[in-house]
């Protein structure tokens, strides 16, 4: 028997349920699917679709895990050890820059930015011009709704493909004009100017901040060294 076509709203059906957005039935596996992050990673409590940006806070301020406000879902934040200590070293190392002609502020892995009406973001490092800040002055609230100049992100184990080309996206339709996506263990970053458009920058090779950060330059192996302690005395 041959396959009949479908109906027109049997795609219609198929349509919506590739689009639908969690809810309050969807179990840990769906989720886990629909976010392609490990199950370890979700929190069902909201219930998923219902959270909102005071229990992104609230869970965040506790310092037990860092999250991240997606669909109504938190969503932990994957970094380890070695990523954190990158992620601090770069924050100084851009913010030394920025500082010295103040072309705005740079911002660490705790900072949360509303990138859309339900969506809050926490980029393991950004930088934000004063002309990307309203009225051109710091945010005082917890939650700014603002797009970052440069999204960095800085690659761990628990990280996934699916979820760091997500991001990708969001960032780029959000207005980001450069995302730097750094591989600790590969000792390598992939530069982004649009969700197409990549380069990748190498050990032994050096980063610069191009149209965004112009003058800003990192030796990638000096960037990825190992901090060894002086002789003992």
């Amino acid at each position: 028997m041959k396959n009949e076509p479908k109906t027109a709203s049997q795609k219609t059906t198929r349509k919506s349920a590739s689009h639908a957005r969690p809810d309050p039935t969807w179990t840990v596996a769906r989720l886990s699917r629909y976010f392609g992050v490990p199950p370890e990673r979700l929190l069902l409590h909201p219930r998923p679709g219902m959270a909102t940006e005071e229990d992104l806070l609230y869970v965040n301020e506790q310092g037990d895990r860092m999250c991240e406000l997606v669909d109504g879902v938190l969503v932990e934040k994957a970094m380890g050890f070695r990523e954190a200590f990158l992620a601090g070293l770069l924050v100084r190392l851009l913010g030394e820059f920025v500082d010295r002609d103040n072309l705005g502020i740079v911002v660490a892995p705790d900072a949360t930015i509303r990138f859309f009406p339900g969506l809050v973001r926490l980029p393991d490092v950004a930088f934000i011009s004063w002309d990307r800040l309203p009225g051109r002055k710091f945010p005082e609230e917890s939650v700014p709704n603002l797009a970052p100049d440069l999204a960095v992100e800085i690659i761990s184990k628990g990280n996934t493909p699916k979820e760091m080309r997500r991001k990708l996206g969001e960032y780029f339709r959000a207005g980001v004009r450069l995302v730097w996506m750094i591989y600790p263990k590969k000792r390598i970053v992939e530069v982004y100017t649009s969700p197409r458009r990549k380069k990748e920058v190498r050990h032994g090779q050096t980063l610069d901040g191009g149209d965004v950060l112009p003058g800003f330059s990192l030796s990638l192996t000096e960037f990825f060294a190992t901090p060894k302690a002086p002789p003992a005395s």
